[in-house]
């Protein structure tokens, strides 16, 4: 390894590389054996040379070329939806619906779903993980026994089956005490008298009606006793990581993130969640630039579109997040607050826009692209910002 020298060091601090390349510079020169002084310089000045080439020229459009960019392939796209993941149990919305969803910053998607990594043991032992399974579905009552009616004595019984139990239950001994809080779980939500008799149940209304003993029966099957209610199914895999050790990894359909990191046994840093409004409420604003670029990157690449280029994705994610906010691209987000008017009616609704801007007196300063092809202006952009003069010099 190459010893990092006070002068090598000065070299690489005195180029125009942004803190993070300089790291990566010293990193590389350190890597490698008998790096001498000038080749540390050859080096630091060929990763300059090759960062200043790369950065965008004054000018340039990068709005315009994002959109055509990210636009061009994504007529491209599927409207299906394919299996998630490798997982054949589990659908989830992709292609074309799922960028559509991504712009326009829907408050929930198609197919809400999670990737939940878990911790140390309950990443390892399948009988850790599936505890940490039935903490994150919703179990419903329904799902733990047989439910019967008796029109007779005006009365619906629950047969919870202790198998079932003792599957979702291992290490309470006792299914009787797991039935007594199911039992208190049905008084309290339904606001009825329960009697428990071992694993039966029984309960009915306060006063003898058919109507009533029926809305029982369907309130009773809307009752989650354990789990996360908008969590309807999880599905549990072996998977090999990057490091090659196997873990296991638990895919949701629906989606309650903050819930879910708070579960014990659940890896919060690795675990992820295709609602970026879930996101930004629970991580902040960046993690949910991040889930937008991320999630984007994934949905092209999926279609077989993954050369687009990231730093377009970045930009409209910057965008989308530049104010604190999550803003679709749309007329009630971005596109619809322009302060340019022309750029505003472009979009959608233009009547509506013309009239507003003619009531109110507004003006448009054709700054932008859209506003000087609309009037027929060169665009203030590359050469056509410059303005070219020939002026004359004078001899004696």
């Amino acid at each position: 390894m190459t010893e990092i020298t006070e002068s090598i060091r000065t070299t690489v601090e005195e180029t125009e590389l942004p803190r993070r390349l300089k790291d990566r510079v010293l990193d590389t020169i350190e890597e490698r054996d008998d790096v001498t002084e000038t080749h540390a310089e050859e080096i630091a000045l060929a990763a300059e040379s090759q960062y200043l080439e790369t950065r965008v020229d004054p000018l340039d459009p990068v709005g315009t070329v994002s959109a055509q960019s990210i636009g061009e392939p994504g007529t491209q796209m599927t409207m299906n939806t394919f299996h998630y993941a490798g997982v054949a149990e589990m659908d989830v919305t992709q292609g074309l619906p799922r960028l559509i969803e991504l712009v326009d910053a829907r408050k929930t998607p198609d197919t809400p779903v999670m990737n939940v990594f878990l911790e140390e043991e309950y990443a390892t032992e399948r009988e850790r993980a599936h505890e940490v399974v039935w903490k994150i579905e919703a179990t419903k009552i329904l799902a733990l026994g047989d439910i019967s009616t008796n029109v007779a004595d005006m009365v619906v019984r629950v047969d919870l089956n202790e198998d079932t139990l003792q599957e979702r239950w291992p290490l309470v001994d006792d299914t009787n005490e797991i039935a007594a809080e199911i039992a208190d779980t049905i008084q309290d939500s339904l606001g009825v008298d329960v009697r428990q008799n071992g694993t039966a149940i029984e309960f009915g209304p306060n006063e003898p009606s058919y109507r009533d003993l029926l809305q029982l029966v369907e309130q009773l099957r809307d009752i989650v006793f354990k789990g996360i209610e908008d969590v309807t199914r999880v599905v549990i895999r072996r998977e090999e990581m990057d490091d090659g050790n196997e873990e296991f990894v638990l895919y949701t359909e629906g989606s309650a993130f903050k819930k879910a990191l708070n579960i014990e046994g659940v890896d919060a840093s690795r675990t992820t969640c295709n609602n970026i409004h879930e996101v930004h409420k629970t991580l902040g604003v960046e993690a949910a630039r991040e889930t937008i670029i991320d999630e984007t990157m994934t949905t092209l690449e999926e279609q077989g579109l993954g050369d687009v280029n990231i730093r377009h994705l970045m930009l409209v994610s910057d965008i989308m997040t530049n104010d604190g906010t999550i803003q679709s691209i749309g007329r009630h987000g971005i596109s619809g607050s322009k302060d340019s008017v022309l750029a505003r009616a472009a979009f959608e609704v233009t009547v509506n826009h013309l009239l507003d801007a003619a009531i109110y007196g507004e003006e448009d300063d054709l700054d932008g692209v859209i506003e000087n092809v609309i009037v027929g202006k060169p665009v203030k952009l590359g050469t056509g910002d410059v303005d070219l003069r020939m002026g004359s010099t004078s001899s004696d």
